[in-house]
């Protein structure tokens, strides 16, 4: 039987070959081809594991064959797409393919993920319940798990319970955020189209210059938070202006672009029909129009408290009880694991990856040291706090 530290030189094989082939949102071709062969070579039976699902994604299935009627069934859940930038490091592993690097750690993910699943094999006599390992792409602004639920995925591999992990670089080394409720914000992206009439800049009387309309309705928007509820954490961020051509020409036309984050559905509905307020009546004053194109992205990120109990206590068993947090603020972030807590039982935690670049930082490279804990993470959940799973990793 293999213990976590020979795993250990395993994962950081597949983690770096992972890391040098990064593929992009529902591209993540070859990355399914490396993920199915290593669950072929630690004895999956090719019926167990499907292919394809929500595009690239990989659902693998595994149970006690003397289990006549387990007792539930959950998934584990790893993230598989990489972003569209050139990596800056220069890692012995750095990315061959330019313009794409995996800067969120999902390389890392997926590599204990696949520790998880070989140990688990191996010691599978001693599952009470059905496991689903299940590694979905596009998980960066393409909804990946969305479009995996809209391919029957719950119909077709019914689950009782979902878990996911991300690493956290900023978070102590080693250490678990594991707490109930909202913990990551909703994304939504707006476009706000101002149309005025253009004309000379020395003669604006002939104009209706949509620029101070937009000047205006930047200043105005940003009014929507910090005047709302301050109990009610939420971001309204303008990340683009787009307007003229020339110094002395006065626009038709001026875009703004940015993203809405909030922690409440309710206030995620509210900010919206204000928006259209603000945006329609503001540039009617100003001679101009506007129109706002609005789009949800991804819902709230929340966990059920039963089941992120659930899984305090199986980590602090496990990890003890200094290396769990239950305490930390929610990040007005967002993730599409969120679709998955929107259907069934969910816990999302957090790993703390220690100081170095941020995620999304074209210099950030997963920190292999969580590569062990990471996978008794998913042990744990999959089998409970077991003394075989300490002792392995104790030395």
């Amino acid at each position: 039987m293999q213990s976590m530290q020979q795993l250990e030189s395993d994962m950081k094989t597949w983690r770096r070959e992972l890391h040098q082939h990064p593929e992009l949102a529902f591209e993540e071709n070859w990355t399914a081809d490396y993920i199915h062969q290593r669950l072929l070579e630690f004895g999956f039976p090719a019926e167990s594991i499907a292919r394809g699902i929500g595009g690239t994604g990989i659902v693998a299935t595994l149970c006690n064959p003397s289990e006549l009627a387990p007792a539930r069934t959950i998934a584990l859940r790893a993230d598989m797409d990489a972003l569209s930038m050139n990596e800056a490091g220069q890692p012995a592993w750095h990315s061959r393919h330019p313009g794409r690097m995996h800067a969120c750690g999902h390389d890392g993910h997926m590599a204990m993920l696949l520790g998880a699943a070989k140990w688990l094999r191996q010691n599978r006599s001693h599952l009470r319940q059905t496991v689903r390992f299940l590694f979905q792409p596009a998980e960066e602004n393409e909804g990946g798990a969305r479009v995996m639920l809209q391919d029957g995925l719950l119909q077709r591999f019914p689950i009782d319970a979902i878990f996911g992990l991300h690493n956290f670089p900023g978070f102590d080394e080693g250490v678990f955020v594991v707490q109930p409720g909202s913990v990551m914000a909703s994304y939504d992206n707006f476009t706000i189209t101002i149309q005025g009439r253009g004309g000379h800049a020395a003669m604006p009387h002939l104009s209706i210059d949509p620029v101070p309309v937009a000047g205006q309705m930047i200043t105005a928007l940003q009014s929507l938070v910090s005047r709302g509820n301050p109990l009610a954490p939420a971001v309204l961020s303008i990340t683009r202006m787009d307007a003229g051509s020339a110094f002395n020409i006065i626009p038709d036309q001026a875009v703004l672009r940015g993203t809405v984050r909030s922690l409440d559905s309710l206030l995620q509905d509210q900010l919206e029909s204000q928006m259209r307020l603000l945006v329609e009546n503001l540039a009617r004053a100003m001679g101009a129009t506007a129109e706002l194109q609005y789009q949800r992205c991804y819902p709230v990120t929340r966990n059920d408290p039963a089941l992120t109990e659930e899984a305090r206590l199986i980590a602090s068993a496990a990890f003890g009880a200094d290396q769990i947090r239950t305490d930390c603020p929610p990040s007005m972030g967002s993730e599409d694991f969120a679709f998955f807590s929107q259907q069934l039982p969910a816990c999302y935690a957090k790993l703390g990856a220690g100081s170095g670049p941020g995620l999304h930082n074209t210099r950030y490279d997963f920190n292999d040291r969580l590569l062990v804990p990471g996978c008794r993470w998913w042990c744990a959940l999959a089998m409970g706090p077991s003394a075989q799973i300490q002792s392995e990793t104790a030395s």
